[in-house]
């Protein structure tokens, strides 16, 4: 009899929990749908979102266990002392740790760097979207596909109208019809232009803008890594400015590890008489200007140059690019230059970060030698935009003016100063 009275102690007990827990159960749902007792809601949008989640998923969680494969979360990958030889001979294909970059996803998860007031922020730029233009030549599979797939993973679809390669001539197969097999399967259209021959990163680009649809073209280059949150703020200064334009936060992707390293958002860009692109303290005037409120962005006198975003119309506007400059170099102080002599404002945007791999040497080859190429592009930025200033440049550089002959065609410009700089002093197409 004792015994009986224990095990219906023991069911009572059993069928109490049971209760608690499915009341417990109720009550989170109740909750969690209780919106829908509000007419304005969006009670449908709410219902398919648990579906297709999975309710349990939902609820517990279940399921959400982070990435661990080499390199997800934007971790180191080490790669071990018997391969060491062989990662070197690697290492001079594209002067980073390609190894190390073949073996990570290339849909690697990253972590979200943003500052805790940028994440609370909401933009109003559905108005906008923006063709995304990515130069490369020579690029590793790896690198290209995981710059592609990180734009995509983290572009609101209606804001990404397109991606567009363009080929500067690129010499290794893959970057051929398999590029062109693999991309046709994406869920973005993608589009790859093809240089006939090596024309280096200015003409490319505008090709791509050229062949490009969206209202807003995003340049990047070929090794980057996009970030949460990394397109809707930029796009948001455009809307509110056409005449901005707008860098993200440049952080660090090392070349050794490929580890994602976050940058600074205490500086900005600036340049020496040399005209070398130089990162700086920002300065009080411009936190001043802030209200000290570092998840405003901020105005820079120059911008890097290989990532940024500017308005269609106001890229044409202002003249585009120089397209007399060749291969890479100088063309990012013209284009900083150009917007704020032509009545536009350059901005860092902090609540944007893509990641970017540095190199210490640049594994491509430079047409005429690297010197000229960077005096001619450098001589033409000079005569164009700096006026008696560019005196200062030719005392520092005096082999600028030897080794680069006069006269020299620049017609680009004319498209800025003729309708809004008018008291500015040029020759119509040849600076003598």
């Amino acid at each position: 009899m004792r015994y009986i009275k224990v095990k219906h102690l023991q069911y009572c007990k059993i069928i109490l929990a049971t209760s608690v827990v499915w009341f417990l159960l109720d009550i989170f749902l109740i909750m969690y749908f209780f919106e829908c007792a509000n007419p304005t809601a969006n009670c449908e949008t709410k219902v398919k979102q648990t579906e297709k989640q999975g309710l349990l998923k939902k609820i517990f969680g279940f399921g959400d266990k982070a990435p661990t494969g080499p390199g997800e979360m934007g971790k180191a990958v080490h790669i071990p002392k018997a391969e060491e030889e062989r990662m070197k001979e690697m290492f001079k294909i594209n002067q980073f740790n390609l190894m190390a970059s073949d073996l990570i996803s290339v849909n690697r998860s990253l972590p979200d760097v943003r500052m805790e007031a940028c994440k609370s922020k909401s933009y109003e730029n559905s108005e906008l979207d923006t063709s995304v233009i990515i130069v490369f030549h020579n690029e590793a599979w790896s690198t290209l596909l995981r710059t592609i797939h990180s734009v995509i993973n983290r572009s609101p679809r209606h804001l990404l109208k397109e991606i567009i390669l363009v080929d500067d001539a690129s010499e290794r197969e893959f970057l051929g019809k398999p590029l062109e097999n693999y991309i046709k399967n994406l869920s973005v259209p993608v589009h790859v232009e093809r240089m006939e021959q090596r024309n280096g990163l200015v003409r490319a680009r505008l090709r791509g803008a050229k062949r490009s649809l969206g209202k807003v073209l995003t340049f990047l280059d070929a090794h980057c890594e996009c970030t949460t949150g990394w397109l809707e703020p930029l796009l948001e200064e455009i809307r509110k400015n056409r005449r901005a334009v707008v860098c993200p936060i440049i952080d660090v992707i090392s070349d050794d590890t490929f580890e994602y390293i976050t940058g600074s958002d205490m500086t900005w860009g600036g340049f020496n008489w040399k005209l070398n692109f130089r990162w700086y303290p920002v300065s009080q005037r411009e936190m001043d200007r802030r209200g000290n409120d570092r998840s405003l962005p901020l105005r820079t006198p120059t911008m890097a140059g290989g990532l940024f975003s500017i308005h269609r119309d106001y890229f044409y506007e202002v003249g585009s690019y120089d397209s007399g400059m060749d291969i890479w170099g100088g063309e990012n102080l013209e284009m900083s230059f150009r917007i704020w002599q032509c009545g536009g404002e350059i901005m860092i945007v902090t609540c944007s970060r893509v990641g970017h791999v540095f190199r210490k040497l640049s594994p491509y080859s430079w047409p005429g030698g690297v010197a000229k190429i960077l005096n001619t592009n450098t001589r033409r930025t000079v005569e164009v935009w700096m006026d008696s200033y560019k005196e200062f440049f030719y005392k520092v550089n005096p082999d600028c003016v030897r080794t680069i002959p006069r006269p020299f065609s620049i017609v680009s410009f004319l498209f800025c100063f003729l309708p809004v700089s008018e008291n500015k002093q040029f020759l119509p197409s040849m600076i003598e």
